[in-house]
Protein backbone atom coordinates (compact mmCIF):
# COMPACT_ATOMS: atom_id res chain seq x y z
CA UNK A 1 0.00 0.00 0.00
CA UNK A 2 1.32 3.44 -0.88
CA UNK A 3 0.83 6.32 1.51
CA UNK A 4 1.26 10.00 0.76
CA UNK A 5 0.53 13.34 2.41
CA UNK A 6 -1.50 16.17 0.98
CA UNK A 7 -0.19 19.70 0.56
CA UNK A 8 -2.29 20.93 3.49
CA UNK A 9 -0.86 18.17 5.71
CA UNK A 10 2.68 19.17 4.71
CA UNK A 11 1.97 22.82 5.58
CA UNK A 12 0.61 21.95 9.03
CA UNK A 13 3.07 21.83 11.97
CA UNK A 14 4.37 18.27 12.63
CA UNK A 15 2.81 18.24 16.12
CA UNK A 16 -0.64 18.16 14.48
CA UNK A 17 0.17 14.68 13.15
CA UNK A 18 0.95 13.23 16.59
CA UNK A 19 -1.55 10.66 17.94
CA UNK A 20 -3.88 11.92 20.67
CA UNK A 21 -2.50 9.50 23.28
CA UNK A 22 1.01 10.82 22.62
CA UNK A 23 -0.17 14.37 23.25
CA UNK A 24 -1.77 13.25 26.50
CA UNK A 25 1.50 11.63 27.56
CA UNK A 26 3.43 14.85 26.85
CA UNK A 27 1.00 17.06 28.74
CA UNK A 28 0.85 14.70 31.71
CA UNK A 29 4.57 15.39 32.30
CA UNK A 30 4.24 19.20 32.17
CA UNK A 31 3.73 21.44 35.21
CA UNK A 32 0.19 22.82 35.47
CA UNK A 33 1.35 26.38 34.81
CA UNK A 34 2.86 25.39 31.44
CA UNK A 35 -0.29 23.47 30.52
CA UNK A 36 -2.41 26.59 31.06
CA UNK A 37 0.00 28.67 28.96
CA UNK A 38 -0.21 26.12 26.13
CA UNK A 39 -4.02 26.36 26.11
CA UNK A 40 -3.75 29.98 24.92
CA UNK A 41 -1.24 29.10 22.17
CA UNK A 42 -3.23 26.62 20.10
CA UNK A 43 -6.74 25.14 20.06
CA UNK A 44 -5.14 21.71 19.63
CA UNK A 45 -3.79 21.99 23.19
CA UNK A 46 -7.22 22.43 24.81
CA UNK A 47 -7.10 18.99 26.38
CA UNK A 48 -10.36 17.93 27.99
CA UNK A 49 -9.10 16.12 31.07
CA UNK A 50 -9.10 16.42 34.86
CA UNK A 51 -6.13 18.14 36.49
CA UNK A 52 -5.19 17.91 40.15
CA UNK A 53 -3.78 20.98 41.92
CA UNK A 54 -0.99 20.43 44.39
CA UNK A 55 -1.50 22.67 47.43
CA UNK A 56 1.53 21.50 49.39
CA UNK A 57 2.97 25.02 49.31
CA UNK A 58 0.33 26.14 51.83
CA UNK A 59 1.53 25.83 55.47
CA UNK A 60 -1.94 24.87 56.74
CA UNK A 61 -3.73 21.59 57.45
CA UNK A 62 -7.18 20.25 56.55
CA UNK A 63 -7.59 22.56 53.58
CA UNK A 64 -11.15 23.05 52.38
CA UNK A 65 -11.63 25.08 49.14
CA UNK A 66 -14.88 27.06 49.16
CA UNK A 67 -14.82 29.67 46.37
CA UNK A 68 -12.88 31.09 43.42
CA UNK A 69 -12.62 34.36 41.52
CA UNK A 70 -10.19 35.77 38.92
CA UNK A 71 -7.97 32.70 39.03
CA UNK A 72 -7.72 32.75 42.84
CA UNK A 73 -8.94 30.01 45.18
CA UNK A 74 -10.28 30.70 48.68
CA UNK A 75 -9.84 28.01 51.33
CA UNK A 76 -10.37 27.36 55.01
CA UNK A 77 -7.38 25.80 56.75
CA UNK A 78 -6.29 24.77 60.24
CA UNK A 79 -3.56 26.86 61.78
CA UNK A 80 -0.29 24.87 61.92
CA UNK A 81 0.42 26.14 65.44
CA UNK A 82 -2.76 24.87 67.09
CA UNK A 83 -4.64 21.61 67.45
CA UNK A 84 -6.91 20.73 64.48
CA UNK A 85 -10.23 22.52 64.55
CA UNK A 86 -9.28 25.07 67.21
CA UNK A 87 -8.46 27.91 64.82
CA UNK A 88 -9.52 28.25 61.17
CA UNK A 89 -7.96 30.71 58.77
CA UNK A 90 -9.34 31.91 55.45
CA UNK A 91 -6.67 31.86 52.75
CA UNK A 92 -6.48 33.00 49.15
CA UNK A 93 -3.99 31.46 46.76
CA UNK A 94 -3.11 31.03 43.11
CA UNK A 95 -2.29 27.34 42.45
CA UNK A 96 -0.35 28.26 39.30
CA UNK A 97 2.02 30.84 40.78
CA UNK A 98 1.95 29.13 44.22
CA UNK A 99 1.41 32.48 45.93
CA UNK A 100 -0.91 32.80 48.91
CA UNK A 101 -2.12 35.31 51.45
CA UNK A 102 -3.85 34.81 54.78
CA UNK A 103 -6.91 36.99 55.27
CA UNK A 104 -7.50 38.69 58.63
CA UNK A 105 -8.08 36.18 61.42
CA UNK A 106 -11.59 34.80 62.00
CA UNK A 107 -13.06 32.52 64.64
CA UNK A 108 -13.71 28.87 63.83
CA UNK A 109 -17.48 29.42 64.08
CA UNK A 110 -17.38 31.40 60.83
CA UNK A 111 -15.95 28.42 58.96
CA UNK A 112 -18.71 26.14 60.29
CA UNK A 113 -21.70 28.41 59.75
CA UNK A 114 -20.65 31.11 57.27
CA UNK A 115 -20.94 31.13 53.47
CA UNK A 116 -17.92 32.60 51.67
CA UNK A 117 -18.82 34.90 48.75
CA UNK A 118 -16.34 36.39 46.30
CA UNK A 119 -16.76 38.40 43.11
CA UNK A 120 -14.78 39.74 40.18
CA UNK A 121 -13.49 42.68 42.23
CA UNK A 122 -11.75 40.32 44.69
CA UNK A 123 -14.10 41.33 47.45
CA UNK A 124 -14.81 38.72 50.10
CA UNK A 125 -17.88 38.32 52.30
CA UNK A 126 -18.63 35.73 54.97
CA UNK A 127 -22.38 35.62 55.54
CA UNK A 128 -24.50 34.00 58.24
CA UNK A 129 -28.10 34.38 59.32
CA UNK A 130 -27.28 37.07 61.89
CA UNK A 131 -24.12 38.79 60.70
CA UNK A 132 -21.90 39.49 57.72
CA UNK A 133 -18.17 40.17 57.48
CA UNK A 134 -16.83 42.08 54.49
CA UNK A 135 -13.24 42.51 53.33
CA UNK A 136 -12.03 44.15 50.12
CA UNK A 137 -8.73 43.61 48.31
CA UNK A 138 -5.77 45.11 50.17
CA UNK A 139 -7.65 45.55 53.44
CA UNK A 140 -6.23 44.12 56.68
CA UNK A 141 -9.50 44.01 58.57
CA UNK A 142 -13.07 42.76 58.34
CA UNK A 143 -16.03 45.12 58.40
CA UNK A 144 -18.85 43.67 60.48
CA UNK A 145 -22.55 44.19 59.71
CA UNK A 146 -25.80 42.85 61.09
CA UNK A 147 -27.66 40.77 58.51
CA UNK A 148 -30.86 39.84 60.42
CA UNK A 149 -32.14 37.44 57.81
CA UNK A 150 -35.37 35.55 58.62
CA UNK A 151 -33.55 32.19 58.37
CA UNK A 152 -30.23 30.70 57.41
CA UNK A 153 -29.41 31.94 53.88
CA UNK A 154 -29.35 29.26 51.20
CA UNK A 155 -26.82 29.51 48.36
CA UNK A 156 -26.11 33.26 48.71
CA UNK A 157 -24.35 34.91 45.78
CA UNK A 158 -22.61 38.26 45.30
CA UNK A 159 -23.54 40.15 42.12
CA UNK A 160 -22.00 43.57 41.58
CA UNK A 161 -22.73 45.52 44.80
CA UNK A 162 -25.61 43.34 45.99
CA UNK A 163 -26.02 40.04 47.82
CA UNK A 164 -28.87 37.66 46.94
CA UNK A 165 -30.01 34.71 49.03
CA UNK A 166 -32.95 32.34 49.42
CA UNK A 167 -34.56 32.15 52.88
CA UNK A 168 -37.24 29.87 54.23
CA UNK A 169 -40.11 31.93 55.66
CA UNK A 170 -42.45 28.97 56.06
CA UNK A 171 -43.29 26.75 59.02
CA UNK A 172 -41.49 23.72 60.54
CA UNK A 173 -43.90 21.55 58.54
CA UNK A 174 -43.71 23.25 55.15
CA UNK A 175 -40.94 25.25 53.54
CA UNK A 176 -41.71 28.50 51.76
CA UNK A 177 -38.74 29.98 49.95
CA UNK A 178 -38.38 33.67 49.12
CA UNK A 179 -35.67 35.73 47.47
CA UNK A 180 -33.92 38.41 49.54
CA UNK A 181 -31.38 41.03 48.50
CA UNK A 182 -29.31 43.75 50.11
CA UNK A 183 -26.65 46.10 48.76
CA UNK A 184 -23.32 46.39 50.53
CA UNK A 185 -24.01 50.10 51.06
CA UNK A 186 -27.25 49.28 52.92
CA UNK A 187 -25.40 46.78 55.09
CA UNK A 188 -22.97 49.50 56.10
CA UNK A 189 -25.91 51.69 57.10
CA UNK A 190 -27.49 48.84 59.12
CA UNK A 191 -30.50 48.68 56.83
CA UNK A 192 -32.47 45.48 56.46
CA UNK A 193 -32.75 43.09 53.54
CA UNK A 194 -35.45 43.50 50.91
CA UNK A 195 -37.71 40.64 49.93
CA UNK A 196 -37.90 40.58 46.15
CA UNK A 197 -41.33 39.66 44.88
CA UNK A 198 -43.80 40.78 42.24
CA UNK A 199 -47.38 39.86 41.61
CA UNK A 200 -46.43 38.75 38.09
CA UNK A 201 -44.12 36.04 39.50
CA UNK A 202 -47.07 34.01 40.72
CA UNK A 203 -45.98 30.70 42.30
CA UNK A 204 -42.43 30.68 40.89
CA UNK A 205 -40.99 29.76 44.32
CA UNK A 206 -43.60 27.07 44.97
CA UNK A 207 -42.94 24.94 41.92
CA UNK A 208 -39.34 24.12 42.90
CA UNK A 209 -38.23 21.66 45.57
CA UNK A 210 -35.03 22.58 47.47
CA UNK A 211 -34.19 25.58 45.25
CA UNK A 212 -30.77 27.15 45.26
CA UNK A 213 -29.16 30.14 43.51
CA UNK A 214 -26.32 30.15 41.01
CA UNK A 215 -24.71 33.27 39.61
CA UNK A 216 -25.57 33.75 35.96
CA UNK A 217 -24.00 35.86 33.23
CA UNK A 218 -24.02 39.63 33.59
CA UNK A 219 -26.96 40.96 35.54
CA UNK A 220 -28.75 37.62 35.80
CA UNK A 221 -29.10 34.96 38.44
CA UNK A 222 -30.19 31.34 38.07
CA UNK A 223 -32.50 29.43 40.41
CA UNK A 224 -32.24 25.65 40.24
CA UNK A 225 -34.40 23.00 41.88
CA UNK A 226 -36.52 19.93 41.41
CA UNK A 227 -39.72 20.59 39.46
CA UNK A 228 -42.61 19.46 41.67
CA UNK A 229 -45.18 17.24 40.05
CA UNK A 230 -47.89 18.79 42.29
CA UNK A 231 -48.33 21.28 45.14
CA UNK A 232 -48.80 18.57 47.77
CA UNK A 233 -46.51 18.56 50.82
CA UNK A 234 -44.42 15.54 49.83
CA UNK A 235 -44.67 15.95 46.09
CA UNK A 236 -42.16 14.05 43.97
CA UNK A 237 -40.13 15.78 41.27
CA UNK A 238 -40.53 15.20 37.56
CA UNK A 239 -37.17 16.74 36.53
CA UNK A 240 -34.65 19.46 37.44
CA UNK A 241 -35.53 22.97 36.30
CA UNK A 242 -33.29 26.02 35.73
CA UNK A 243 -35.01 29.41 35.95
CA UNK A 244 -33.31 32.69 35.07
CA UNK A 245 -34.03 36.12 36.58
CA UNK A 246 -33.09 39.34 34.80
CA UNK A 247 -32.22 41.74 37.63
CA UNK A 248 -32.98 44.79 35.48
CA UNK A 249 -36.46 43.85 34.29
CA UNK A 250 -37.15 41.43 37.19
CA UNK A 251 -38.59 38.94 34.70
CA UNK A 252 -38.19 35.18 35.04
CA UNK A 253 -37.78 32.79 32.14
CA UNK A 254 -37.02 29.09 31.84
CA UNK A 255 -33.37 28.51 30.92
CA UNK A 256 -33.19 24.72 30.98
CA UNK A 257 -34.97 21.49 31.88
CA UNK A 258 -33.01 18.28 32.49
CA UNK A 259 -33.90 15.48 30.05
CA UNK A 260 -35.91 12.69 31.65
CA UNK A 261 -33.39 9.94 30.86
CA UNK A 262 -30.71 11.96 32.66
CA UNK A 263 -32.99 12.89 35.56
CA UNK A 264 -33.73 9.21 36.29
CA UNK A 265 -30.16 8.92 37.63
CA UNK A 266 -30.94 11.64 40.20
CA UNK A 267 -34.34 10.38 41.32
CA UNK A 268 -32.88 8.12 44.02
CA UNK A 269 -30.94 11.02 45.57
CA UNK A 270 -33.09 13.38 47.62
CA UNK A 271 -30.24 15.91 47.81
CA UNK A 272 -28.37 16.68 44.62
CA UNK A 273 -25.59 19.28 44.48
CA UNK A 274 -25.46 22.22 42.09
CA UNK A 275 -22.39 24.29 41.26
CA UNK A 276 -20.99 26.34 38.43
CA UNK A 277 -22.11 29.67 37.08
CA UNK A 278 -22.59 31.76 33.98
CA UNK A 279 -23.45 29.49 31.06
CA UNK A 280 -22.43 26.19 32.71
CA UNK A 281 -24.05 24.45 35.67
CA UNK A 282 -23.00 21.04 37.02
CA UNK A 283 -25.15 18.55 38.93
CA UNK A 284 -23.89 15.76 41.16
CA UNK A 285 -25.37 13.31 43.65
CA UNK A 286 -24.37 10.27 45.63
CA UNK A 287 -24.21 6.98 43.74
CA UNK A 288 -24.42 8.75 40.37
CA UNK A 289 -20.65 8.63 39.81
CA UNK A 290 -20.54 11.29 37.10
CA UNK A 291 -21.53 14.90 36.56
CA UNK A 292 -24.45 16.20 34.54
CA UNK A 293 -23.66 19.44 32.74
CA UNK A 294 -26.02 22.14 31.45
CA UNK A 295 -24.14 24.18 28.84
CA UNK A 296 -25.64 27.36 27.39
CA UNK A 297 -22.46 28.62 25.69
CA UNK A 298 -23.84 27.89 22.23
CA UNK A 299 -26.99 29.94 22.91
CA UNK A 300 -29.13 26.89 23.64
CA UNK A 301 -29.26 24.70 26.69
CA UNK A 302 -27.33 21.52 25.88
CA UNK A 303 -27.23 18.69 28.44
CA UNK A 304 -24.48 16.07 28.58
CA UNK A 305 -22.65 13.74 30.96
CA UNK A 306 -19.11 14.35 32.19
CA UNK A 307 -17.49 11.00 32.87
CA UNK A 308 -14.23 10.13 34.56
CA UNK A 309 -14.90 12.24 37.64
CA UNK A 310 -11.98 11.82 40.08
CA UNK A 311 -12.41 11.03 43.76
CA UNK A 312 -14.40 8.37 45.55
CA UNK A 313 -17.09 6.17 44.04
CA UNK A 314 -19.63 8.89 44.74
CA UNK A 315 -17.70 11.36 42.59
CA UNK A 316 -17.73 15.08 43.29
CA UNK A 317 -20.23 16.13 45.93
CA UNK A 318 -19.78 19.88 45.52
CA UNK A 319 -17.56 22.36 43.71
CA UNK A 320 -17.20 25.75 42.05
CA UNK A 321 -15.92 27.21 38.80
CA UNK A 322 -12.17 27.87 38.65
CA UNK A 323 -10.75 29.74 35.66
CA UNK A 324 -6.97 29.44 35.89
CA UNK A 325 -5.04 32.70 35.49
CA UNK A 326 -1.58 33.97 36.30
CA UNK A 327 -3.15 36.49 38.65
CA UNK A 328 -0.80 38.17 41.11
CA UNK A 329 -1.87 38.44 44.73
CA UNK A 330 -1.87 41.83 46.44
CA UNK A 331 0.28 41.96 49.58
Amino acid sequence: MLYGTTASEMDAPPIYRLPQDTLHQIFSALPLRQIMICRSVCKLFNQNQWLRFNLDFLPFRSLHPVASSLGLVYLWGDSPDLSPGLSKSLLVCNPLTRQFRVLPQLGSAWSRHGSVLVDSASRVMVLTELAALYCFSGSNQWLSFSSNLPSKPRSPILVSDSVYALCDVGSPWRSQWKLFSCTIAKMKNSQTWNRLERHEWGDVFDILKRPRLVRGNGNRILMVGGLKSSFSLNSSCSTILILRLDLESLDWDEAGRMPLDMFRCFQESSKFKVFGGGDRVCFSAKRVGRLALWDYCSGKGDWRWIDGVPGSGDGLSRGFVFEARLTALSP
